[in-house]
């Protein structure tokens, strides 16, 4: 290593041990080569150890401390199981299912394997299943806890580890701090043992959970009738993304009555190398293409489109002969008004109904629902903390009755059988939604504008900016977060600052009378701000990845919707471009 010696020493030393037993030839193999690509390269794999961030464990795979591979794998499992044994349950047990990506299937046998060799009683798919799937596996079995092997919509070098805790929602503290704990405690991934396959521990399950997961959303539908009696008049084109939402979401929409689907037929095979993307993101219009191009070819109404692990739904609708790509917040401001407006006409709408969304989300969603009576909480981004606050009212005597969770970044959750963002019955009530509409003679998209009529033309855009790779890119990106607190935004585009929150302080100062108040959301390294003008921008760094997420959105009124939309655009065009220049200078 003569020519990485530049290398820190702690390092040089994890380098060293991954040169050796119990490391397997193919991935020691593999650590050789990236010493003969330089320091950067195998800086890069070993800078640090891969944690849990908004949706657990995740990163490229590969040899290294810092990638997704059976090592890693193994060691975040051996602490699962230690945390786990230390709660002293009886009869502890985890429920795990994996996606379709390169090696999920035997990176959820090698978690078995480790949960095994501690006794704890494993429930392990024999194939591939949506992420929103396994949560409801863990509560119908029971479980302690449950794995999702899964990189979500990332492109394909990518693999993940999620864990859910014994509600079914993803581990929030005090758990995944503990579990964490466990993992760093290891010390040696020679310490860390495997159980024989064949283990008695290991209970492999088929299709036999499919059937009640149908039956738990099934009563979800709000117009029962009239989607067994109308849906097959609705034209769906399905795509899956090479992904697992084909095992169940076809299956779902039959049972709501919409049976006229039309496939994808290039993109239903589950395959891990995603061949008809780069990217599996059903955010990314280029990810809809063929999609689209099948709506179109086809005169169909709708277009829905999961991504790879089927926790996420893209929509596209059949708009005067066009196809219109909807955004995820605006998938949720209609799911919002869809649910709250039927439970107020039918005088069904709890009194302590609430809907939850995230502070990076649409300020129309919490419009809307407060519009029909109800309530609107905001948690940070992640599902788990909507997860979370579904647990905590069921545990509580708060009285608050979930209603629909929704996140700007396409998932949302219907129902509490999953805790987890749900593209199965997320698809089911976009389609039931589209049918109401079609039979008004109406789309989606007019059914959006009325809302924007009633309430303002709310618009949001966000951007992505990368810094360099590995540990330098992440001390970058802390040193631009540790600027913007020191000098704060005071104005953009001529419009002030009216308020500060900052999540990490945990306080949010009103900038016009100087007053400070605490937040009430745990604390997180992000900035939000709100202008005079009624716009808002986010700036949240990845916990995971060295990136920076800006969100920018902004409220309007004007009586013609189609050119206030533009003028909507061009502003957030124009914010973002200055938080760019502001970030990059």
């Amino acid at each position: 290593m003569s020519q990485n010696s530049m290398l820190e020493p702690e390092i040089q030393k994890r380098v060293q041990e991954w040169l050796h037993p119990p490391f397997d030839e193919k991935t020691r193999q593999e650590v050789q080569e990236l010493i003969q690509q330089g320091p950067e390269a195998i800086r890069d794999a070993f800078y640090t150890s891969l944690s849990f961030g908004t949706g657990g464990m995740r990163g490229l795979m590969g040899a290294g401390t810092t990638r997704m591979n059976q090592y890693t794998v193994r060691m975040a499992t051996e602490g699962l199981a230690k945390y786990i044994l230390k709660q002293k349950i009886t009869n502890p047990s985890v429920f795990i299912g994996f996606d379709s990506r390169h090696h999920s299937p035997f990176f959820a046998r090698q978690a078995a394997e480790v949960l095994a060799l501690h006794g704890i009683k494993v429930y392990l798919l024999k194939n591939l299943r949506p992420t929103p799937f396994i949560s409801f596996g863990c509560r119908q079995k029971k479980c302690t806890a449950a794995i999702m092997i899964t990189a979500s919509h990332n492109p394909a070098v990518y693999n993940g580890y999620k864990v859910y805790w014994s509600d079914g929602g993803q581990v929030v503290a005090p758990h995944d701090t503990g579990i964490l704990q466990e993992v760093q405690a290891i010390g040696s991934f020679q310490k860390i043992k495997l159980s024989s396959p064949d283990d008695r521990h290991i209970e492999i399950l088929d299709e036999e959970l499919d059937e009640p997961y149908l039956k738990a959303i099934h009563p979800l539908q709000l117009f029962p009738e009239e989607n067994k009696r109308y849906g097959k008049g609705l034209k769906i084109v399905y795509t899956s993304l090479h992904g697992t939402g084909i095992t169940l979401c076809p299956l779902a929409l039959m049972d709501w009555g919409f049976s006229s689907i039309q496939y994808v037929e290039e993109q239903i095979i589950p395959d891990g190398d995603f061949p008809t993307v780069k990217f599996p993101n059903p955010e990314y219009k280029e990810t809809l293409s063929l999609g689209i191009e099948t709506l179109l070819q086809t005169e169909a109404d709708l277009l829905i489109a999961n991504d790879p692990d089927a926790d996420r739904t893209g929509i596209a609708v059949m708009h005067h002969g066009k196809a219109c790509i909807l955004t995820g917040n605006e998938v949720a401001s209609l799911c919002v008004d869809h649910i709250a407006r039927t439970l107020q006409e039918r005088k069904k709408l709890p009194e302590m109904g609430a809907f939850v969304t995230t502070i990076v989300s649409s300020d129309l969603i919490g419009t809307i629902a407060k519009s029909y009576g109800a309530h609107c909480f905001e948690v940070l981004t992640g599902f788990k903390y909507i997860g979370e606050l579904i647990h905590l009212w069921e545990s509580s005597n708060d009285g608050y009755q979930f209603l629909f969770g929704a996140e700007e970044s396409y998932g949302f959750l219907l129902g509490t059988h999953s805790r987890d963002k749900d593209a199965i019955v997320s698809s089911c009530l976009i389609s039931e939604i589209a049918l109401q509409a079609k039979r008004d003679g109406k789309t989606l998209l007019d059914r959006l504008y009325g809302l924007y009529q009633k309430h303002g033309i709310f618009r949001e855009q966000q951007l992505a900016i990368d810094f360099k790779p590995g540990k330098e890119g992440m001390d970058e990106m802390a040193s631009y977060m540790s600027r913007q607190r020191k000098n704060p935004l005071k104005a953009i585009l001529g419009k002030k600052a009216v308020s500060i929150e900052d999540y990490k302080t945990r306080i949010r100062c009103d900038l016009i009378s100087g007053k400070q108040e605490a937040l009430t959301l745990p604390k997180s390294d992000v900035l939000l701000y709100r202008f005079e003008d009624g716009s808002k921008i986010v700036v949240r760094p990845s916990g995971t990845e060295p990136k920076i997420k800006i969100y920018a959105g902004v409220r309007h009124h004007h009586k013609q919707i189609e050119l206030g939309i533009q003028e909507c655009d061009k502003k957030l065009d124009e914010l973002l471009a200055s938080m760019k220049k502001e970030l990059t200078s």
